[in-house]
């Protein structure tokens, strides 16, 4: 990120996702975090939908969906996709949350949480939405996805399609010139995106409250 980021209000709010307490959460904690996450996922392929709208005719974002959408980056993982097989990313996530059910009443506070999530952001302004995208590619969400892995416990067959999730997403990020930041930088950001993360972190704290002790 450079200077101007840094000094933003937003990214004020992904030190403080990332100072969470990761380190702190047990396998049934990290699986509500993942559930959360999914909702997360959610609304940024429908930001990415959005700045696609907003920008028909650019390459660098048409490249990007191409790699969030309908893609095989992820697969093969046992029991979520197939080789070769094309699906979005909030999919993949969506059937990772059925490898291990949990415990049911969990899992419904979650969604309730997660729906209330999408209601607010869906209702924000949609070129702050579309900014998001560079926020999120360029450099926030691999340090939010660094702050994950801080997590001790990975046991069972979701958090380790969790982890796979995560740190292909650190992989398909970190490269300057070629990485997803790389496709998305060129829309500019600021503060307008300050909500968007506010409620990110909202998401998280109230899915997994361990987060914040």
């Amino acid at each position: 990120m450079d200077a101007a980021v840094r000094e933003s209000r937003y990214a004020d709010v992904i030190d403080d996702i990332c100072e969470l307490n990761w380190h702190g959460l047990n396998a049934s904690d990290l699986a509500d975090a993942a559930r959360a996450y999914y909702f997360f996922s959610i609304q940024f392929r429908e930001n990415l939908q959005i700045a696609r709208e907003l920008y028909p005719a650019d390459e660098k974002l048409k490249q990007l969906e191409r790699e969030e959408c309908n893609t095989a980056n992820l697969s093969p993982w046992p029991g979520v996709a197939l080789p070769n097989e094309k699906l979005n990313h909030d999919e993949f996530m969506r059937r990772l949350l059925k490898l291990s059910p949990g415990d049911a009443g969990k899992a419904a506070r979650v969604e309730a949480i997660g729906q209330s999530y999408l209601n607010k952001v869906r209702g924000m302004d949609r070129t702050a939405k579309a900014l998001s995208i560079a926020s999120y590619e360029d450099g926030g969400l691999e340090k939010v996805f660094g702050a994950f892995l801080k997590a001790k416990h990975w046991d069972g067959p979701l958090l380790q399609a969790f982890r796979h999730f995560v740190t292909k997403h650190i992989e398909f990020d970190s490269d300057p010139d070629q990485g997803h930041g790389a496709l998305s930088r060129h829309l500019g950001v600021d503060d307008r995106v300050l909500p968007l993360w506010e409620a990110f972190r909202e998401l998280l704290v109230r899915a997994t409250p361990k987060l914040a002790s």
